[in-house]
């Protein structure tokens, strides 16, 4: 049996399709960025120019932050036109980085978001420490191979729960 803790509580096509002003205006302080085929495909080596202006536009409103299980090249390179705090080898789904995340800001759990591309990392993380999870579409045709078996796992999952873009769970 499928468990619900792998649902996200929204699922949207892509960073971009976010409701930031209802976050904003729901109390959310912190939004937790996943890095690889969320914010960027695994093939790119620098955040592009529309999505670093973007993400550096959310700082006004949020505490922006990057959380990868990359090695800390991989985030730093990628993240170096963004002014975000950055988290390498964070090791989701463990709680750690959510623990640190609390701590570094004095923060309870209930005012931050994950927004990610894997039910199995991402989601499952954030919906053990009941964060609002957003779940968006992977961005790019690639995935390391770690990923694949999660992959076909998430696919079993989309399909039985018939999750769409633009629903909320």
């Amino acid at each position: 049996m499928i468990r619900k803790i792998f649902i996200p509580k929204k699922y949207v096509k892509d960073i971009f399709n976010i409701d930031y002003e209802k976050l904003k205006r729901d109390g959310y302080k912190i939004l937790i960025f996943d890095l690889d085929n969320t914010i960027g495909s695994i093939k790119e080596n620098t955040c592009d120019k529309e999505t670093s202006d973007f993400l550096n536009s959310l700082n006004k409103d949020f505490k922006v932050i990057i959380a990868s299980n990359s090695r800390k090249k991989r985030v730093n390179e990628f993240c170096s036109n963004l002014n975000v705090y950055k988290m390498h080898l964070s090791l989701k789904p463990l709680g750690i980085i959510l623990w640190k995340i609390k701590k570094k800001y004095n923060i309870n759990y209930k005012e931050m978001v994950i927004i990610g591309d894997q039910l199995m990392t991402d989601i499952f993380l954030g919906n053990r420490y009941k964060l609002l999870t957003i779940l968006v579409d992977k961005k790019g045709e690639n995935d390391l191979n770690i990923t694949k078996f999660n992959r076909a796992l998430e696919n079993r999952i989309k399909k039985k729960y018939n999750m769409k873009v633009g629903e909320y769970f």
